[in-house]
């Protein structure tokens, strides 16, 4: 059976295994460009670094990319600056990633500094520090705090969770410094407060 599907030009899963070289040469490159492009948007909302991007990889010429995703931007199909708010919305509330990371993410996806920073403007410091608050909150519930030395090690666990998810470190050290005192830690057992950054 596996080589029967071999012999298709299908993995033994079923999956075609058409690269780039492979596409039918009669095909019309935009009808493939615009087929594909409808595809992943039928899958999620993608920004048009990232079409452009999978459209190249799957072997579409750029001339044919860039009508359709012209024409796709044009009839709104692509909208960079909503896909920004709609990433930045369910990256804070769902990963619980502070705005530096996200930033970060929407420049890897090739989202402008403009739209980025509109977007981004929806998460103010003060719902950052609440959220990073609600992230320590829930991993204390999982750890045991004490001893002294319970608390030092939660707490760089705790820091570096924050850290990991793109806080500062004077928004992290504060937040699990007083997590940690209302489970019994005292104020000089982390020692001087970093300056934010």
């Amino acid at each position: 059976m596996a080589a029967a599907a071999e012999e298709e030009g299908r993995s033994p899963r079923g999956r075609s295994r058409r690269g780039p070289q492979e596409l039918d040469p009669d095909a019309d490159p935009v009808a493939l460009a615009k087929e594909i492009t409808l595809r992943l948007l039928t899958d999620r909302a993608r920004t048009r670094q990232e079409l452009g991007q999978a459209l190249r990889r799957k072997g579409i010429p750029d001339e044919a990319a860039g009508v359709v995703l012209e024409r796709f931007d044009e009839v709104g199909l692509i909208d960079d600056a909503a896909f920004a708010g709609q990433w930045v919305r369910s990256r804070h509330a769902y990963r619980g990633l502070a705005r530096r990371a996200i930033a970060m993410e929407l420049r890897r996806k090739g989202v402008s500094d403009e739209d980025a920073g509109e977007a981004l403007a929806e998460v103010d410091a003060e719902s950052e520090e609440r959220r990073a608050r609600e992230l320590v909150d829930r991993k204390l519930r999982s750890l045991t705090v004490a001893t002294a030395d319970q608390r030092t090690a939660a707490a760089r666990r705790l820091v570096g969770m924050l850290a990991r998810k793109g806080y500062g470190a004077g928004v992290a050290y504060r937040v699990v410094k007083e997590a940690l005192a209302e489970h019994g830690a005292e104020a000089d057992e982390f020692g001087a407060e970093p300056v934010e950054d």
